[in-house]
């Protein structure tokens, strides 16, 4: 049973930053490919960052230069450093697991529970 527990939203100015914790259980935590996702009220679920395996990261242009995602393999976590955020990151953030094989297939994965990220302007 995959199981993904987030941690680490909250309110904050904007400008500030916040850091983001997913920790996995139930998977070969090296053969999975970490993501976060963010969805705003009344917007599409989109992709924010990805972390493989190895530690190569993709980032949406929206976020770039301003987030850090990164996995500690030891710990089974990954973290989502938000630096610089402006209100329209506004939304709630997902954790998302997908074994390797299957990266093209976001939907054969598996999901946390989400935590909410307000940023007030």
């Amino acid at each position: 049973q995959v199981q993904l527990v987030e941690s680490g939203g909250g309110l904050v100015q904007a400008g500030g930053s916040l850091r983001l914790s997913c920790a996995a259980s139930g998977i070969i935590f090296s053969d999975y490919v970490m993501d976060w996702y963010r969805q705003a009220p009344g917007q599409q679920r989109e992709l924010v960052a990805r972390i493989t395996p190895g530690s190569s990261t993709m980032y949406a242009d929206s976020v770039k230069g301003r987030f850090t995602i990164s996995r500690e393999h030891i710990k089974h976590t990954i973290y989502l450093q938000m630096d610089m955020l402006r209100p329209e990151d506004t939304a709630v953030y997902y954790c998302h697991a997908v074994h390797l094989s299957l990266a093209l297939q976001p939907d054969l994965g598996s999901w946390g529970q989400g935590t909410q990220v307000t940023v007030s302007s």
